[in-house]
């Protein structure tokens, strides 16, 4: 079968995914081991703020040692609020990041959100975890502490965090 049969027969990727794919393919100017040996460096194992604890590679939040009962969504809410502490983060970003792909209403982000808040006690008790700017996004505004270990990583960097312990 030609290439040009085997596009007619099994179409082609729309472009969102070629782009996807295109990602896990280095490109002309870096061997694959290159760009894979790039990655190796610190992950957050735990990342501590008042109470709670994430794991971000588990996907699990812990408020001491049990399990805070959050649902995916949620919880990568908080993955990518937790990057950037103490940034302004759009409704668009956090929308494009936790649903990729996807066209969602605003409303969807807000009903997590709220689930979220709701988990963390955000303003209660004395607990201030995330700030709304009304009509722009969201920030993680209480001290996170960040605890590291050398492997290779299946999440971003995290910027701008106020302690790093390093455990190798």
């Amino acid at each position: 079968m030609g290439t040009s049969e085997s596009t007619k027969v099994f179409g082609r990727l729309p472009r969102s995914q070629a782009l996807a794919l295109a990602q896990f393919h280095p490109g002309p100017d870096k061997p694959f081991v290159a760009i894979r040996t790039e990655s190796t460096r610190a992950v957050p194992t735990e990342v501590l703020f008042g109470p709670f604890r994430l794991l971000p590679t588990q996907f699990l939040l812990l408020q001491g040692d049990r399990p805070v009962h959050l649902g995916s969504r949620a919880l990568e809410i908080l993955i990518v609020l937790l990057e950037r502490p103490g940034e302004l983060i759009s409704k668009q970003e956090l929308m494009g990041r936790v649903w990729p792909n996807i066209f969602v209403e605003p409303a969807n982000l807000t009903v997590h959100m709220s689930a979220l808040r709701r988990a963390l006690r955000d303003e209660r008790d004395g607990n201030r975890f995330i700030i709304n700017v009304p009509g722009r996004g969201y920030s993680f505004v209480a001290s996170v502490e960040v605890v590291e270990t050398r492997g290779p990583s299946a999440i971003s960097p995290r910027k701008g965090l106020l302690r790093v312990v390093s455990m190798s």
